[in-house]
């Protein structure tokens, strides 16, 4: 069946054995569960042996673990909580979450078997699977997951029972908890320690009520080789002749990505490892996100590193945590409760899409192929790509050319009494917008590649806005964080769109500027190399007249 080879992709990954073509507990397992269901462990030095238990039963023994890990586990819940809140923790938290894991089997089970399988393409007989299964690179798919599922498969997180060993091989990031315990105790910091109570957090809110939506996954991948149905890897022409007019600039001096309100695809500045150091010491922008909406981590299960060609994108995960602060100042602030509105698949309106940028580039960052790079990797992450629908690209050559997307086909669609039914989506451009299911559904992102990967915030501000564009965004709410460097951003910006610049004619300025900071020929910004006058110099009397 189906549904079995699914299952057989991502076994080798899963702490559960097979049986009969079922998941399963092998017995001494089962007892092990059975006793911390029973609320029969009741210290931070007892928690990790029953891990320890349950990893024998599983013959992960062979797979060492971070070597403080017992300590930090004991010195969390035994030294870091108080006794009111670890005697919860033991009697209440800890016995709702072995309960869960005894269902685990069951739950991959029905997940499997509910599962369907969907015909994209009817005449060619493509199907897609939204089943839980390896999303390997270059290979574009979709996993649906309820929030139980999630909840049991980061239970075994926290119980460090996922098999190691073979996930290197395949650039699978760490998905236990191990490491984010040990380095606890090995380092000290409080915002270790604030990361963990997030996570603690997440497991006290599931135990007491447990979350009934839907999360997906998604690896978006623009092909290298062309073909007839999918957006290829644009190259440099691509970029220089697109015709497309530059969407709604948006400047956000104060506030964060969460925190907004529009239903915007959040950008996630990650590593190309989805999580990057969340579940070690990392605790920046990536790092905090995963922490206050957990749900995101599950994904490191079954997601391997992102190409230059790729991004992912995950809708629905709720957000737990309220913090404050950032890297070490971070500090968790209590219970948050999410309120976005849920979609007709059952997914929180909470879509974030993470893309990697190049990390420490120096003066590389100028140069033609590596800004192709970036654009196309944000490009990746902006476009609606559609996993109900594939796309025709049609190059269409009008003085310059430029990229519109039409439906090819006919895209399933979910009823409102929950059944999946085809829906024909007509070929316009306009049906674009409308199957990203709404039309205001615009970029929400920031200083990506920027801080700690040591991008040019400028550069990687235009990068953005010119992928947004051509990606059919129709707005991109970008937020400084107060950066001096882009203190007349949102001034540049308007005057930009008052020229009506295509994004082929913003990409080539990209182009002229870069070439002259590669020869040396300028050391100022490209707002200000752009724009002399706002910085009190004169206006450059070189730009083109593109009005």
């Amino acid at each position: 069946m189906e549904e079995r080879e699914e299952l057989q992709s991502i076994l080798a990954y899963l702490p559960v054995v097979m049986r009969c073509s079922s998941p399963f507990w092998p017995s001494q397992a089962v007892e092990t569960l059975r006793e911390l269901g029973g609320g029969r462990v009741n210290s931070g030095h007892h928690f990790f042996q029953a891990i320890s238990d349950l990893r024998n039963a599983l013959s992960l023994s062979s797979e060492p673990l971070a070597p403080s890990a017992p300590h930090g586990y004991a010195l969390f819940f035994d030294e870091v909580m108080s006794g009111e809140e670890s005697s919860k923790w033991f009697q209440e938290v800890l016995p709702a979450l072995g309960n869960l894991l005894l269902r685990l089997p069951s739950l991959l089970e029905s997940h499997y078997q509910n599962t369907d399988n969907m015909a994209i393409d009817g005449e060619a007989g493509a199907m897609l699977t939204t089943a839980l299964r390896l999303l390997d690179s270059q290979q574009p798919g979709i996993v649906f997951l309820t929030q139980e599922l999630i909840a049991a498969l980061l239970s075994c997180s926290l119980f460090c029972l996922f098999p190691v060993s073979d996930r290197p091989v395949i650039h699978l990031p760490m998905i236990n908890f191990d490491v984010l315990f040990g380095s606890l105790y090995d380092d000290y910091s409080q915002k270790q320690e604030n990361k963990i109570w997030c996570i603690v957090h997440y497991f006290q809110r599931i135990s007491s009520e447990m979350p009934k939506g839907i999360v997906s996954f998604e690896r978006k991948v623009l092909p290298f080789k062309n073909d007839s149905i999918h957006i290829s890897y644009p190259d440099a022409n691509f970029w220089s002749t697109s015709a497309i007019p530059l969407c709604r600039f948006e400047v956000h001096s104060s506030g964060l990505i969460e925190d907004q309100s529009s239903g915007a695809v959040e950008v996630d500045f990650a590593n190309k490892y989805l999580g990057g150091g969340a579940l070690g010491r990392g605790c920046v922008q990536e790092e905090i996100r995963f922490m206050v909406s957990p749900e995101l981590m599950v994904g490191m299960l079954f997601l391997p590193a992102m190409a230059d060609n790729e991004a992912i994108e995950i809708v629905g995960v709720e957000r737990f945590s309220s913090y404050t602060g950032y890297a070490s100042s971070f500090r968790f602030s209590g219970d948050y409760v999410d309120e976005r509105e849920v979609d007709t698949l059952g997914r929180r309106k909470t879509r974030i899409v993470a893309i990697d940028a190049l990390c420490s580039p120096g003066m590389r960052q100028y140069r033609a192929n590596f800004l192709l790079r970036e654009i196309n990797k944000a490009f990746c992450g902006f476009l609606y790509q559609c996993k109900y629908q594939p796309y025709q690209k049609i190059l269409q050559e009008n003085g310059c050319t430029s990229a519109l997307f039409y439906a090819a086909t006919s895209t399933s669609m979910e009823t409102d009494e929950g059944e999946i039914s085809n829906h024909k989506i007509t070929n316009s451009q306009n049906d674009y917008h409308g199957m990203d299911q709404g039309n205001n559904i615009g970029v929400a992102t920031g200083n990506w590649g920027c801080g700690a990967f040591g991008g040019d915030p400028e550069v990687k501000t235009i990068i953005q806005w010119l992928a947004a564009s051509q990606a059919l965004r129709p707005f991109i709410a970008y937020y400084t964080f107060g950066l001096e460097a882009l203190q007349s951003l949102d001034e540049v910006a308007h005057w930009i769109l008052s020229q009506r610049w295509t994004v082929g004619d913003l990409w080539n300025m990209l182009i002229e500027y870069s070439i002259n900071r590669s020869k040396g020929e300028t050391n100022v910004g490209f707002l200000q190399w752009l724009l002399p006058s706002i910085y009190g110099h004169g206006a450059r009397m070189d730009l083109p007249n593109l009005a």
